[in-house]
């Protein structure tokens, strides 16, 4: 029997269409605009297709889900299920969110699709997502759901470096010189979400160094404001990565398993709308807290 509610999300999480029909959740694929035609992520690209046009130097761009998929996927949900959970990525990094919020009032929608702004992407709103599933299957409501999720929304952290400056300094988040200077160097930078914003967070002389520099980030993370968290045994740490050599990709999850033994590792794609600011090659630790079912 059907849940009376439906989980829904993007594929900013990670997760792609076919996965999350798979684990029975509803994921809209993100639109990404290459010279102007439109694909949609997971659907008709692949991530070897996105960074094939990235490096070409092709005009790329990301953008939102239109009015229209969204309410028709709604409707299409409520025609089985009571109650729709909706959790796009975080306002701070898209509209998408106010976008939903602001569809969901309509008449048709309202007090049955409930819109969460749990101020996340990647790992930490993919877990959001499996959080929302199972809170549905212990008989949460969407609205229990949607407040749940917003009140735990900064139990998560996410720090990532870049393999190159290029992109960054394509989308205007560093200047050519400092990007000139940086690649002489082999500066790599760290950046952060905390919430709403990509922030800077430091800058490393290496690729590995920059990995240092986030575990040490992570630890004292877990150490200060998610230790509550690490005691109750509800964290998990994630890894996120743009296009990459899987035997990079086993290194660095066997040193996050190293450094931190007693916590479940689970590991995602970066998702397009970050790839194209960071280019291949980029990877993303972090931490999050998840919902254990009753």
């Amino acid at each position: 029997m059907a849940s009376d509610v439906a989980i829904m999300t993007d594929s900013n999480c990670g997760f792609m269409p076919r996965e999350g029909e798979e684990m029975g959740i509803t994921v809209i694929p993100m639109p990404v605009l290459i010279n102007g035609d439109v694909y949609y992520e997971g659907k008709n690209i692949t991530t070897e297709e996105f960074y094939q046009a990235l490096s070409r130097g092709d005009h790329v761009t990301t953008s939102q889900p239109s009015p229209g998929d969204l309410m028709d996927t709604w409707r299409v949900l409520l025609r089985e299920h009571r109650e729709v959970v909706c959790i796009p990525m975080s306002s701070g990094l898209s509209s998408t969110c106010q976008s939903a919020v602001t569809l969901a009032q309509d008449e048709e929608f309202a007090g049955r699709v409930f819109v969460v702004d749990n101020h996340r992407i990647s790992v930490t709103q993919a877990q959001s997502v499996l959080d929302a599933k199972a809170m549905a299957e212990d008989g949460m409501s969407g609205a229990a759901i949607r407040d749940r999720l917003e009140a735990e929304a900064m139990e998560a952290t996410i720090y990532i470096t870049v393999d190159t400056l290029k992109y960054l300094k394509k989308g205007g988040r560093i200047t050519p010189a400092a990007a000139a200077i940086g690649t002489v160097l082999n500066l790599k930078p760290v950046l952060t979400i905390q919430g709403d914003k990509l922030d800077a967070f430091s800058k490393s002389r290496g690729f590995k160094t920059a990995f240092r520099t986030m575990v040490k980030a992570l630890h004292r993370d877990l150490d200060t404001r998610l230790a509550p968290q690490v005691r109750e045994g509800t964290l998990k740490v994630g890894m996120a990565t743009t296009l990459m050599e899987p035997e990079k990709l086993a290194m660095w999850k066997e040193e996050m398993r190293q450094e931190f033994p007693g916590l479940e590792l689970f590991h995602l794609p970066l998702t397009m709308s970050i790839g194209c600011h960071t280019g291949p090659g980029a990877l993303g630790i972090g931490a999050v807290r998840y919902y254990r079912k009753g």
